[in-house]
């Protein structure tokens, strides 16, 4: 070979590297978005970005938390609907948009069905009836007395009309045979201020953002939705305990994906998770926010949320709630 032909061939192979690195950079540099429906700071957020870092590791990709939050967690919901189903987004969703929201809002921008390919329930988040330290009830039974003695006299904060935490005071209520007034708010740290100071009687939450007040002892907790009492609660009783089963049910964050996300790569993502929920680091994180890691296979966690929707569908009933 001549040095003419020596210096084609070596700039033939330059041009053929040139082009092949975008490629390459593109493959070594592909983004996951992790849509949270909900601001940044709670509990949806704290636990993306808990599992941003090592699912990405476990992925080989890097994973961008991206908050999309209103309309009750609608408008990051309806954006995953509409993605590519490339396995490149990913939602965390919640009982409240795949449970709540279709139970009660008539034109719902997405089908918490139909819309998404579930891929793993993520964790699960205990619930926790309070009540403010200034009411005179030192247990469940106690507030129950209290409110059929006195019906229609004392009051529920909320974090907004159908929001979870009014979906299971109404539940409360059905189950019980009681009468609170509601009183909504416009987000749950308005409602849980007033609750604090005795304004308003009773709030329903999750335990991870109620528990630094119960230790404060500005609330007094009186049950909680989980299989057994909680170590971090241990005097306060199940509310199966309390003869209320269909109160007993947690709260919940999982991962969707688009509906056109092909079943291998759904798999693999719950597979990397499932990876990720075990590692013991992540676990005491969650753990230390209230938050109970529980992966589970994609057609269980289908499963799950069409239950949750017929569940609060007869709620929504109960109460007449209905939202535009």
């Amino acid at each position: 070979m001549n040095r003419r032909e020596t210096l084609i061939l070596l700039n033939a192979a330059g041009a053929a590297a040139l082009c092949a690195a975008p490629a390459l950079l593109h493959a070594q540099t592909r983004t996951l978005r992790l849509v949270v429906p909900f601001p940044a700071g709670g509990a949806t957020d704290i636990t993306a970005r808990t599992l941003a870092e090592p699912l990405g590791r476990e992925l080989g990709m890097t994973v961008v938390v991206d908050n999309r939050a209103g309309a009750g967690g609608s408008i990051g919901m309806t954006e995953v609907a509409r993605a590519a189903g490339d396995g490149l987004t990913l939602g965390l969703a919640t009982l409240s948009t795949h449970g709540v929201n279709p139970a009660v809002y008539r034109k719902l921008p997405y089908d918490a069905v139909k819309d998404f390919a579930p891929v793993t329930q993520l964790v699960k988040a205990p619930g926790v009836l309070v009540v403010s330290a200034s009411l005179q009830v030192n247990s469940f039974a106690d507030f129950v007395k209290l409110l059929k003695a006195k019906p229609g006299q004392l009051s529920y904060a909320s974090a907004g009309n159908g929001t979870i935490s009014h979906m299971w005071a109404e539940l409360f209520k059905s189950s019980t045979g009681t009468f609170m007034v509601h009183i909504p708010y416009r987000g749950a740290a308005p409602a849980m201020t007033d609750v604090m100071s005795g304004q308003v009687a009773a709030y329903f939450d999750q335990v991870a953002s109620s528990l630094p007040h119960i230790k404060s002892g500005r609330l007094r907790p009186l049950a909680v939705s989980w299989p057994t009492r909680l170590p971090m609660l241990p005097d306060v009783p199940t509310f199966a305990e309390m003869g209320l089963l269909n109160n007993n049910a947690p709260s919940w964050f999982g991962l969707v994906a688009p509906v056109s996300t092909p079943a291998a790569l759904v798999r693999k993502i719950q597979t990397a998770v499932v990876a990720v929920l075990r590692d013991a680091q992540v676990t005491e994180r969650l753990l230390a926010q209230g938050l109970f890691p529980s992966p589970t296979e994609p057609q269980e966690f289908g499963a799950l949320i069409q239950r949750e929707i017929e569940r609060f569908a007869e709620v929504s009933k109960f109460a007449k709630i209905t939202l535009d």
